[in-house]
């Protein structure tokens, strides 16, 4: 009987909104990122163009295999209602991202490590086998991005002295969202509204645990040491002291991987950010976006 019972709350419980149940289910995993060294670190600038531009390269391949299967089924009936990608899709504005950083080559120097393929194949599998399952990639990441990014682009901007204009921080702009309190209302409006049973709910709910997990694995996986110490992972060469390149009307400058002596001809400003930096800090910085993104998912 008492067992009856506990099922019969549980399934009264799961008739709640998703949005409400999806911050309730991700709460444990919220807490944890919210203390992890990085964070601490972070918010006190402690971020340099190796690790900023790493993450962007991930943060790349990531957000391309989730537009990609959002872009398959955006008129299936269990996503079409939260499609909204002049609003959202965040690719194009890494490509922009991308070309600053890397240059006009840069698909050729952008590495993919290990656990961000597996995320990568991880939204491909949803998307193609279980596409109702996008729901909780897209809320995790796009809300979480719409939340936290004014205040992390603010953070990088200093510490990378980038453009006040605005270049290589393309991610965090969302020129088709006015007012992102408004909008958020919006979309979650939306995603309650999906139909789903009591069992769709609960595959839902695990699958943004799996989100987090999954964040996670693309930045403390032992390998990305090996990436920033040697500049390179499964054959992609990645430029860790490159000069910022500068976009005025005047200038512009030709981007390529600067090795031995050649690094002593990069910008001083930047070459002072990039030197002597702790490996402690390479792994913790590389969760940029990736973790942390996520967090702001809760900041309303």
């Amino acid at each position: 009987r008492n067992m009856e019972t506990s099922q019969r709350h549980g399934s009264e419980s799961m008739l709640r909104d998703l949005s409400e149940l999806m911050k309730e289910a991700t709460k444990e995993v919220h807490e944890q990122a919210e203390n992890t060294p990085f964070m601490k670190n972070f918010q006190k600038g402690q971020v340099s163009l190796p690790e900023f531009k790493l993450v962007t390269a991930s943060l790349y391949f990531i957000y391309s295999a989730l537009e990609e299967e959002i872009e398959h089924n955006k008129n299936n009936p269990v996503y079409a209602p939260v499609y909204f990608p002049s609003e959202l899709h965040r690719k194009a504005a890494l490509e922009k991202d991308l070309e600053y950083f890397y240059g006009s080559n840069w698909r050729e120097e952008i590495p993919c490590p290990e656990a961000t393929q597996k995320y990568v194949e991880r939204l491909h599998y949803v998307g193609k086998k279980h596409p109702e399952l996008l729901v909780a990639h897209a809320y995790t990441r796009y809300l979480g991005d719409l939340s936290g990014g004014q205040v992390l682009k603010k953070i990088a901007q200093k510490a990378l002295q980038l453009p006040s204009t605005g270049e290589g921080l393309a991610f965090f702009t969302f020129d088709g969202v006015s007012n992102a309190t408004k909008f958020k209302q919006l979309y979650r409006s939306r995603m309650n509204a999906l139909e789903m049973d009591v069992a769709t709910k609960t595959r839902v709910l695990e699958e943004a645990k799996k989100a987090f997990f999954f964040k996670s694995e693309t930045t403390d996986q032992p390998s990305l040491q090996e990436l920033v110490s040697k500049g390179q992972e499964n054959g992609h060469p990645v430029q860790l002291k490159a000069e910022l390149r500068t976009r005025n009307a005047n200038k512009s400058y030709e981007h390529g991987p600067v090795s031995g002596k050649e690094g002593e001809r990069t910008n001083t400003r930047h070459t002072e950010v990039l030197s002597n930096t702790p490996l402690i800090r390479w792994i913790l910085a590389l969760s940029f976006l990736v973790t942390t993104v996520a967090v702001g998912l809760f900041a309303m």
